[in-house]
């Protein structure tokens, strides 16, 4: 894996870390463009050592285009009462992606197989302004760290910037076909993975870019660490990393959850369900035909990880003990998890157009939030957790008021 300066990147670009899994041999590579001291754990029981499993404190209008719920006579397949509190309506056909403004959880971005990207508040459903141009489906969308930008990207390989305040264009860019895109968490620098194996740095809106090169597989999946490092990218179904940076969950289609430390990428620990256990192993490049982890995430106050199937399994995973703790089971396939900050509280989307939420301390089913007539691709959860923004196949995305009652 080899890096390329494009055209000549800044040099207060923050650094890149690359972990990466590639190709049907399980390749796991670290590139650091800005190499600090080397990391004395070597081992398995070093690194198992060095992380901290201790359980944390608590920490404590009308306009076209739009409908304020409650609806009546809703018609669909999956037909049922809408608990949603606004619906934007102004896709027409499936809403693949959705994404909250961070700085203040008022604006939604939301893309679509019509090709379209829309900006639009969350209180009522009104539109700012549609992020125009693309050429294909939008199955990436997400705001810059302050807000100020927004960006958009379809499966084509066009990616595009907008000012939010001025809803004007100020960067573009055609890449390969398109499989992921995250902002830097504290700059105004925009990461992709390609299907072609690469992975793409710009600083926005100057376009300085760097290409990070790898072998002939998909680069499928990416996420940005916490202090502005990259996690991996390779031929998996989804990734996702601790509060700290030290750990990296990483799900499979062959329905495997693998615990990596960022520091050295070595596996340190292989979770899968219980459901499949008794399923004979997977040869080397073969996916199972019946389930896959499609979603996963870690506890921010517990040590505690959930994975999700296609199945419709829920699994709860101790980390420090290594085994599983509870498993929820869905009428059909979860597409999406995410914890809620600062709780054990997970909240999953699934095929059957339901939101969840779970108790991760006991399994329980707090409660459920219906409303769409066809499956959930994608929902966003906002920083208080008061409100989950859902897309849905339905051609809608929908806002949910979330009550607990210990709110």
């Amino acid at each position: 894996m080899e890096s390329e300066s494009e055209s000549g990147a800044a040099a207060d670009t923050p650094p890149l870390e690359t972990l990466s899994f590639h190709g049907d041999e399980e390749i796991i590579e670290v590139v650091e463009l800005d190499p600090g001291p080397p990391d004395p754990a070597d081992d398995l029981a070093q690194e198992m050592e060095d992380v901290d499993f201790e359980e944390e404190e608590e920490e404590e209008g009308n306009e076209e285009g739009w409908v304020l719920e409650p609806q009546e006579g809703v018609v669909g397949s999956m037909e049922g009462p809408d608990d949603s509190e606004v619906t934007f309506a102004l896709h027409s056909a499936s809403v693949f992606c959705v994404s909250l403004d961070p700085k203040t959880n008022t604006l939604a971005v939301t893309g679509g197989e019509d090709d379209k990207a829309f900006v639009w508040r969350l209180s009522d459903g009104e539109l700012l302004f549609e992020c125009a141009g693309h050429k294909d489906s939008v199955t990436c969308a997400g705001f810059s760290h302050d807000s100020t930008l927004v960006a958009t990207g379809d499966m084509s390989g066009l990616l595009k910037v907008w000012q939010v305040d001025t809803k004007e264009e100020v960067w573009s860019f055609e890449a390969g076909d398109l499989e992921w895109m995250e902002w830097h968490p504290r700059a105004p620098v925009l990461l992709a993975g390609t299907a072609d194996g690469n992975t793409w740095m710009w600083k926005v809106p100057n376009g300085d870019c760097k290409t990070f090169q790898g072998p002939n597989c998909p680069a499928t999946c990416g996420r940005v660490l916490p202090d502005g490092t990259e996690g991996h990218q390779g031929p998996l179904t989804c990734v996702a990393a601790n509060q700290d940076g030290s750990l990296i969950l990483t799900g499979s289609v062959d329905c495997q959850a693998k615990l990596v430390s960022a520091t050295t990428g070595k596996v340190v620990g292989v979770f899968r369900p219980e459901t499949v256990a008794s399923q004979p192993s997977l040869g080397e490049g073969e996916e199972s035909e019946s389930n896959s982890v499609e979603s996963l995430g870690f506890c921010s106050v517990m040590p505690l990880a959930a994975v999700g199937y296609l199945d419709g399994t829920l699994a709860i995973y101790d980390l420090a003990t290594q085994t599983l703790r509870h498993q929820c089971q869905h009428q059909s396939g979860i597409v999406q998890l995410l914890w809620e900050a600062g709780t054990a509280v997970v909240y999953t989307c699934s095929l059957d157009g339901i939101v969840r939420l779970w108790d991760a301390r006991t399994g329980r089913l707090l409660t459920d939030y219906r409303g769409h007539t066809a499956e959930i691709l994608d929902f966003a959860l906002s920083k208080d957790a008061s409100l989950v923004v859902t897309t849905s196949g339905d051609h809608k995305a929908k806002v949910f008021c979330v009550q607990r009652p210990d709110r």
